[in-house]
């Protein structure tokens, strides 16, 4: 954790990835961050694998450094403790529907007349300003509606789902940038403001910026689609024994290429030299490309094109990443221990600050786990904390 946002307080009534996501960012820079969660808990919890009912790990990778209250915020007792919660926070966050929002006690205007300095700020599936607004959403209708899907087609057309919560995430970093922005503003004005961060706005913002491609002009000049994104050729090459991304971009890449390749004609072809005319034949290179990959290892292009510094990858399996030697050398995967869980493995924040990587992470929390103490920060006597659990208003301390 680092000390950045040191001070800073959000209420994050957020579930599952797109919200916590964005928090556990803020709150890896140093923010205070209290996860508002309902008695029955983020239904993230449950994903397996997981060492405890209540904390699953893909729940643990987007919830550290974190304090969870439980509370039922369907009862105006419970929303009543939300409300006392906002009272000095500088953010509050969800990526629940408006409407939802308000059953809660948690609308904006509700919440800003309590908090007039409050940074308020939500991802809905959809924008308020369309007639998709009430509706739900998750990733994968996401990844379906905002074009996603269609751009992984496999080689039949058949649309695909991105194997990762793509839109989740992306429109976790707008939602994280969102409540960056409303931050600076406050500080500037003292004011509160309301920025309202849609997931199928968010990733068609995302997907179209170059996929508007030749519909930017009016008339429009060609079709939608980036053509490099497009073309067939663009992918893993297969070398002799495995596959490479080899990516040369500027002019320079492309002849150094070449030359090494031996191809005279190419490394002064028009084609090639000129940047215009090299984008109207970019499948064509990319074919040459593949011709070409067949010839040497990936070992031996690998040496050969580092030489040149043309941009190239081998293609990691997810069990590459363990042992790459550049997240090696980065310590992108640190190990601690947990008393509740035991010996654990954590993706450390991408970060550094001042040289330095983030230290005294704390593990995501159970459910519950710091309601009481939450309360008595906020003036509640024990005797208030022990009537609102024994209602049923709040859950507190399970370990």
């Amino acid at each position: 954790m680092f000390t950045l946002l040191k001070g800073l307080k959000i209420i994050d009534l957020t579930t599952v990835v797109l919200g916590p996501y964005a928090t556990q960012m803020l709150a890896d820079l140093g923010a205070e961050v209290v996860k508002v969660e309902a008695k029955e808990g983020d239904v993230f919890r449950a994903v397996r694998p997981g060492r405890r009912d209540d904390l699953g790990v893909a729940y643990m990778n987007f919830n550290r450094n974190k304090r969870s209250v439980a509370i039922d915020l369907k009862q105006s007792r419970g929303q009543e403790v939300l409300h006392r919660m906002v009272k000095d926070a500088d953010v509050l966050v969800h990526n629940m529907r408006s409407r939802s929002a308000a059953q809660l006690g948690a609308s904006f205007e509700t919440l800003h007349a309590i908090n007039p300095g409050l940074v308020y700020c939500y991802s809905p599936g959809f924008s308020e300003l369309g007639p998709d607004r009430d509706a739900p959403a998750y990733d994968d209708v996401i990844q379906s509606r905002s074009g996603l899907a269609a751009l992984n087609a496999d080689a039949s057309g058949a649309p695909k789902f991105v194997r990762t919560i793509a839109c989740d995430k992306v429109v976790g970093l707008h939602l994280a940038l969102a409540i960056a922005s409303g931050i600076i503003q406050k500080q500037r004005t003292g004011e509160g403001t309301c920025i309202e961060a849609p997931m199928l706005e968010s990733m068609v913002s995302f997907l179209m910026s170059e996929h508007l491609a030749g519909h930017s002009l009016i008339p429009e000049e060609g079709e939608l689609g980036y053509d490099r994104m497009m073309t067939p050729n663009r992918k893993p090459y297969q070398t002799k024994d495995g596959y490479l991304t080899i990516l040369p971009y500027s002019t320079r890449h492309w002849t150094r290429f070449f030359k090494v390749c031996g191809e005279k004609d190419w490394v002064t072809a028009n084609k090639v030299i000129d940047p215009v005319l090299r984008s109207e034949h970019i499948d064509e290179l990319y074919g040459k490309i593949a011709e070409l990959a067949i010839d040497k290892t990936t070992d031996e292009w690998l040496a050969v094109l580092g030489e040149q510094d043309i941009p190239c990858a081998r293609v990691n399996s997810l069990a590459d990443l363990m042992t790459d030697e550049q997240l090696t050398a980065s310590q992108m995967f640190t190990e601690t221990t947990d008393d509740r869980l035991g010996q654990l493995r954590e993706i450390r924040s991408p970060f550094q600050v001042d040289g330095k990587l983030s230290t005294n992470n704390t593990v995501a929390p159970g459910l519950g786990e710091h309601t009481s103490e939450v309360l008595l920060e906020l003036g509640y006597s024990e005797s208030d904390v022990a009537a609102l659990k024994e209602d049923g208003v709040v859950i507190t301390g399970i370990q």
